[in-house]
């Protein structure tokens, strides 16, 4: 794959190119009252050993999905370079001003970085942090994977996820990362040639990407932090990074869905309470009650019911009870 210069105004001590174990910052310079030739520090951690694969991980592009950035700082202080042929790229908090506010845009720019890519090198700082890791980062790796979850408004059965793109090739090896991360529900989002994702993005520069939703609901899962900490080794296990370990056997296929259009979501037809007639994991048919909302502010007033536009099963919900018309309430997928 063709090599280019990038014309980021971000700059780093970390050495891409060095054996060893390096944990830096990517420094974004942004000029504010507090700091006139101040930067926003984005940590980026490196390891290496000889040639190899590369993987870049990244959590944090929305600041307020936790399990992915844990599982990531737990990774950079457990991994070692002899433990690996090749070469780990880190990011645990891409958006690192949406990290710190525990919000999924940045409080900087409003900006919500999963619709920033490519990015611009002049632009806002979030389409900055983009435009770095699509013209540098993603030019250094042979595999990526961003790791999401619902974060504040959202919560998911968890899952593992891949775009169909155009290149079958690289299609093909998504698919294999898919079924080797050891998810037991996997889901395959239909590629859209205008997608600003991170993982679109990637593609598109020849590099296999995975996705997924690991929970949410602005909380912090432990067990789905173990299972994203076992994927991620078993990522690099596939991609040979990691030498396979005595005994280490593949884990079983995961379920796999999709979700093939719009009429598998749900949104609020009015302002109020919503009560969800159903739960996380139920399968449900066309027409089936989805929920109530409820109108406190004028009790004598019947709640407003929404039904789902078609059959499958409940991978999304609404976490805040409160929901203004348009917001999503639950969303289905059906088996691929």
């Amino acid at each position: 794959m063709a090599r280019r210069t990038s014309d980021s105004l971000i700059t780093t001590d970390v050495d891409y190119g060095r054996n060893g174990k390096q944990i830096g910052y990517l420094m974004l310079p942004h000029s504010v009252t507090r700091s006139a030739y101040g930067n926003i520090a984005i940590p980026v951690a490196v390891i290496r050993n000889g040639r190899g694969p590369t993987a870049l991980f990244m959590a944090g592009n929305h600041g307020d999905e936790y399990e992915g950035q844990i599982a990531l700082v737990k990774l950079i202080r457990s991994l070692q370079p002899d433990q690996i042929k090749g070469r780990v790229i880190v990011l645990p908090a891409a958006n690192l001003p949406a990290a710190m506010a525990g919000t999924r845009v940045s409080p900087i720019d409003g900006g919500n970085m999963n619709r920033a890519f490519p990015g611009n090198p002049l632009g806002t700082v979030t389409e900055q942090i983009a435009y770095y890791i699509d013209s540098v980062l993603f030019e250094l790796a042979d595999v990526f994977h961003d790791l999401h979850s619902g974060g504040g408004s959202l919560d998911y059965v968890p899952f593992v996820s891949v775009h169909h793109g155009t290149d079958a090739a690289i299609n093909r090896k998504g698919r294999a990362l898919l079924e080797n991360f050891g998810m037991p529900l996997a889901l395959t989002w239909a590629g859209r040639p205008d997608a600003r994702y991170s993982p679109h993005a990637a593609m598109l520069r020849g590099v296999v990407a995975l996705g997924g939703e690991f929970g949410g609901a602005g909380r912090v899962d432990a067990g789905i932090v173990r299972r994203v900490e076992d994927g991620l080794r078993n990522t690099l296990i596939h991609t040979g990074i990691v030498p396979r370990p005595a005994g280490w056997k593949p884990p079983p296929p995961p379920r796999t869905v999709r979700v093939p259009g719009p009429e598998f979501y749900v949104h609020a037809p009015e302002p109020g309470l919503f009560e969800p007639a159903t739960v996380l994991g139920d399968t449900v048919t066309k027409g089936q009650l989805c929920g109530h909302v409820h109108f406190v502010d004028n009790p004598a007033r019947a709640p407003e019911p929404c039904f789902f536009r078609t059959g499958g099963l409940v991978i999304c919900k609404r976490h805040p009870g409160r929901v203004e018309r348009g917001d999503c309430v639950a969303h289905l997928a059906i088996d691929d």
